[in-house]
């Protein structure tokens, strides 16, 4: 599907490009026996959540975030798979190949999207939408799955068309029509009008992204305070933010949600706690960073009305950074005993933050030596877990109770 608007050449030239049904698509990839059935993929439990859905699932209304037991219902044929994250990173980086073939210039937001400028790059690559559609094509070659392409001048209006543009489109946009386009759009379109703030919008009398663009700054900072003039920005189709291809990741998590409430205390809740600290520690030492800060989350099974719960979380920031899994668990667990709310849990997970690059340690002048063979021997045990994990599965060896389940990919990496 192209949708093509003839104009000059624009100041910038941004591609959201966007994998379909990412999770799913790869699940039938792999499997051709699920190719052509509704796959969902998440947690299977009834307080599961759904992280991605084939097209097939979609056209019975399942949606991704939405809570399992719901799919099922929608769905009862559906085929439902926990997912693999390991193999779902592993075409990841076969698709941020295809796209940095097109630009050095890609900012990636999660396993299966990023942004793209091709800025200048008429003259290699020829006109955007020639662009777009080679992208698509190569995607097809390297990975057996399709992508979604938006081209715009601004990130905002690129990740606007890409969702428009599925499944397997291609849009492009010239920069004279980006206040156009946007008028008619309901205002939830935008970047952060999440359910609160759209709440406010529509008991202001906005219900579109026209009538933000022409509401009065004083009235939405009124309203929204500072994030209003953003918002008004953006309405207008003012986005001056960049692509940053140096793109971190700003923290790591690992979340789930029970099968049925456990007890504070409980043995369970902190075996899935220990779980998600060595997965985290897995994870962290693979991308070559450590983390100071760790988080504890938990989902306290009170229910607030329209499906909401209290959600509580303590923090603890280490003296230095820390790669390693039994560190991340005891400093969650320790956490976990200074919580005093009586309420059983519904959901649990830890959360690092504060990142570093991993370097090479170095030992200090003053350091207590005896302190070093045991950090040492640590850092051995790992890498040894962390081959073993690499070749025969993350759950070929674990510490101590360390066997729960995790949370589904989208909840880890979205």
């Amino acid at each position: 599907m192209d949708a093509v608007c003839e104009i000059s050449h624009p100041a910038r030239v941004i591609a959201h490009a966007d994998m379909d049904a990412f999770y799913a698509s790869v699940e039938q990839l792999d499997n051709p026996a699920l190719r052509g059935r509704p796959v969902i993929v998440g947690g299977r439990s009834n307080r599961g959540v759904v992280t991605s859905a084939s097209y097939e699932a979609r056209r019975y209304g399942v949606r991704s975030a939405m809570p399992t037991v719901q799919a099922r219902r929608l769905c009862p044929d559906g085929v439902f798979v926990a997912g693999r994250m390991d193999r779902y990173v592993e075409v990841s980086r076969t698709v941020r190949s295809v796209f940095e073939s097109f630009s050095p210039m890609v900012e990636p937001l999660s396993l299966d999207e990023a942004f793209i400028d091709l800025t200048g790059s008429e003259r290699l690559l020829g006109p955007p939408l020639d662009v777009g559609r080679a992208m698509k094509r190569r995607m097809h070659e390297e990975t057996g799955l399709v992508v979604s392409v938006g081209i715009a001048p601004t990130k905002m209006a690129a990740k606007i068309l890409s969702d428009m543009s599925k499944p397997d489109g291609l849009l492009y946009l010239g920069a004279e029509y980006v206040t156009e386009f946007l008028a008619p759009l309901p205002v939830e379109r935008l970047w952060g009008v999440g359910r609160v703030t759209l709440k406010k919008m529509h008991a202001a009398g906005i219900h579109t992204i026209g009538e933000l663009a022409a509401s009065e700054p004083a009235v939405l900072k009124a309203h929204f305070g500072s994030f209003g003039a953003h918002l008004h920005e953006l309405a207008n189709g003012i986005d001056p933010r960049p692509v940053i291809p140096d793109w971190q990741r700003k923290s790591y998590g690992e979340e789930s949600t029970f099968p049925r409430d456990l007890e504070r205390a409980s043995l369970e809740l902190r075996r899935i706690l220990i779980a998600h600290g060595e997965a985290l520690g897995r994870r962290l030492r693979s991308d070559r960073v450590r983390a100071r800060t760790v988080t504890l989350k938990l989902k306290l099974a009170r229910p607030l009305g329209e499906g909401r719960y209290p959600v509580l979380t303590r923090s603890f920031s280490l003296e230095r950074p820390t790669d390693d899994g039994v560190e991340i668990s005891n400093v969650a667990l320790a956490l976990l005993d200074r919580v005093r709310e009586p309420d059983r849990i519904r959901l649990a997970g830890i959360h690092v933050h504060n990142l570093e690059r991993s370097e090479p340690r170095q030992m200090g002048l003053f350091e207590a030596s005896a302190a070093h063979p045991r950090d040492s021997k640590r850092e051995r045990l790992n890498q040894a877990l962390d081959s073993l994990a690499k070749r025969f599965g993350e759950e070929t060896v674990t510490r101590g109770l360390a066997r729960a389940e995790r949370a589904a990919p989208t909840r880890r990496d979205k």
